[in-house]
């Protein structure tokens, strides 16, 4: 099974992902933003796309399911795979491709308000001012904003909740449709 977790940055995908990898037993995460950051820092080829966002990369959402489909192969059981996704096109890009090779794609889309994921990432280091210059506030708020949308995935109100209780609920909600 591919477990795509979905949110804003900040809302704690990462982390969540960190604690299923360790109680589901055959798991592997793999975080496609890393193939994104090596794409955004090659000084030909993309710098002149005229984006600030490596999804707006063709060839990183390629990347995207070749390294899902990659890791799939060495994950015993499950594949766990945080992204935040805002634009619709992107992820219905993304999701139909895993499909066609994996058929047993669960989606959470893990939801937070404004002011909380603004607390969790001062809370891990980032230096947050809320102008609209602000790269990861301005994608927080798209997310925050799409993520109203059911078709981003099942959604999870993270507010008040720690990392491992979302953990545990998305575990509940795998054991109950398994």
């Amino acid at each position: 099974m591919i477990l795509f977790l979905n949110g804003a940055f900040g809302v704690g995908k990462t982390t969540v992902g960190h604690i299923l990898r360790k109680r589901l037993t055959g798991s592997l995460l793999y975080n496609p933003e890393w193939t994104g950051s090596v794409l955004m820092r090659i000084p030909f080829n993309f710098q002149g796309s005229g984006t600030d966002d490596f999804q707006d990369i063709e060839l990183w959402r390629k990347s995207v399911v070749g390294g899902i489909k990659f890791f799939r192969f060495f994950a015993r059981k499950t594949l766990i795979v945080p992204m935040a996704f805002y634009r619709k096109d992107y992820f219905n890009e993304i999701v139909g491709d895993i499909r066609k090779f994996d058929n047993q794609l669960r989606i959470f889309c893990l939801t937070a308000s404004f002011e909380n994921i603004l607390k969790r990432l001062e809370k891990r280091g980032e230096k947050i001012e809320t102008g609209e210059d602000n790269w990861t506030i301005r994608k927080a708020k798209l997310c925050i904003e799409s993520h109203e949308d059911e078709s981003f995935g099942e959604r999870i109100n993270t507010n008040g909740k720690n990392a491992a209780t979302v953990a545990d609920e998305i575990l509940t909600r795998l054991d109950n449709r398994a």
